[in-house]
């Protein structure tokens, strides 16, 4: 029987800071020299340099640890689309997020039609794993012709308001 290695073999701190540092970088958007500086106040004294590679090495790790262990996603989704230049070039990132805030679902597409909504409808579709109860969306007639196929027995609530969790959760990718 072959002993498996630890991911933490010839590191010189302890696997307990090297989960914190790699924890504020990714849950509060800390700099690494935040993060060097809050733990040097803790007696720990390491580079912001020793913290990027953490980050870079452990975090996919840790992320992929935390998906596993996810409970599941409400039953009412809210879906929203914004409009990004990347490169100089427009593109729309649509994005998906539960009745808690909760994100489900990402994806960047260069149009902004139906067939566009149809694919991150299935994309979120396969992400769920099970049919959403409610979809929650603005107004934009591609989400009702989307939505037929993959999604029939949701409702689809086009409120004024109604959407603004998913309109909130696009407020980190505008600034």
């Amino acid at each position: 029987m072959k002993c498996r290695a630890s991911p933490y073999r010839r590191h010189r701190f302890a696997p307990e800071i090297i989960q914190h540092a790699v924890w504020l970088y990714y849950c509060f958007n800390l700099n690494h020299r935040d993060i060097e500086d809050i733990l040097a106040r803790r007696g720990v004294l390491v580079s912001h340099e020793s913290i990027r590679l953490w980050c870079n090495r452990f975090g996919l790790h840790y992320a992929e640890q935390l998906r596993r262990g996810h409970r599941g996603y409400g039953d009412t989704v809210f879906m929203d689309e914004v409009s990004v230049r990347i490169g100089g070039r427009q593109r729309y990132l649509w994005r998906a997020v539960d009745q808690d805030g909760e994100f489900i679902d990402v994806l960047l597409q260069e149009r902004r039609d139906a067939a566009s909504a149809k694919r991150f409808c299935k994309h979120l579709l396969a992400r769920l794993g099970a049919e959403p109860r409610t979809i929650v969306t603005d107004k934009l007639g591609s989400y009702a012709l989307a939505r037929r196929e993959p999604l029939p027995g949701a409702a689809h609530d086009t409120r004024q308001y109604a959407n603004n969790r998913a309109e909130l959760s696009h407020q980190a990718t505008r600034v």
